[in-house]
């Protein structure tokens, strides 16, 4: 059994794709468990996470009620075989429930493994395997999380964060892959990017260097202009100073800019 967040909520078993339930509180409140995973989660967050704006007097038999059904789908995965079984991974207790997963049996399981892989290869400056180990992180999203479920408070925060740590994972990857030289294998990447967070300065400044390394120094000017173009229409501010040096330094051909470790210090996102 296998439970994945880092997408459409899913669930795998024996080999196979599960279906889940299709009500949609339902999903939300297996969403909340999974996300708390081998923590209690009590009755009232529950409830506030179901019905965020108004709960209806039937809240409670209705909570009572889903858990139910989320028991009775647990039961029928083949390495459960019983609803007894189900009770001792949806367990009820202090006021509330917990689901209990064995190690492994969820997504960010795996992702906490790979990132200790990725900090590891951090602290010996091995890009080569940073690298790796972060792409392997990466390719553990399969689109939004919990795209497919509907979200309450605590669910959007917790998706919220996920998807942040998600583009922080990619910043640092491309940090390393620009340390070893791929700038023309990125380029591809970063401009779609760019696309997608049209003011995100960390990634301007990632394409920008991509692109003045690629021998691309007028679209790498472009790109400052079109970023700052943004920021000023849109938001009301100016490129921050560490953007304004990159800037600086690509008119005056600055050699640190060829070079993937001095020039990395243009690219730190703090």
């Amino acid at each position: 059994m296998k439970f994945s967040v880092l997408g459409p909520l899913a669930l795998s078993d024996d080999g196979g794709k599960r279906a889940l339930p299709t009500a949609p509180k339902t999903r939300s409140l297996l969403a909340l468990l999974v996300l708390h995973a081998d923590q209690p989660v009590t009755q009232d967050i529950c409830r506030e996470e179901l019905w965020p704006e108004e709960m209806p007097p039937s809240a409670v038999q209705s909570l009572h009620t889903r858990v139910l059904h989320l028991r009775q789908a647990l039961a029928k995965l083949p390495s459960v075989g019983s609803v007894h079984a189900a009770k001792q991974i949806l367990v009820t207790g202090h006021g509330g429930y917990a689901l209990h997963l064995a190690e492994n049996n969820l997504d960010l399981h795996d992702l906490e493994h790979r990132m200790r892989l990725a900090r590891q290869a951090e602290l010996a400056h091995d890009d080569r395997k940073l690298s790796f180990a972060l792409r392997d992180a990466l390719s553990l999203w399969r689109g939004p999380v919990l795209g497919d479920t509907p979200a309450g408070p605590r669910i959007q925060a917790h998706a919220t964060s996920l998807e942040e740590r998600r583009l922080t994972l990619l910043e640092k990857c491309v940090e390393a892959e620009l340390r070893l030289g791929l700038h023309h294998e990125l380029l591809p990447e970063l401009r779609s990017l760019t696309v997608y967070f049209p003011t995100h300065e960390n990634l301007h400044a990632q394409y920008m260097l991509a692109l003045y390394r690629s021998g691309r120094v007028a679209q790498c000017l472009e790109a400052y202009r079109l970023l700052r173009d943004r920021l000023v229409t849109q938001i009301g501010i100016e490129p921050s100073p560490r953007l304004r040096d990159l800037h600086a330094a690509v008119l005056a051909e600055s050699p640190d800019l060829t070079l993937p470790g001095p020039g990395s210090r243009l690219l730190s996102a703090g």
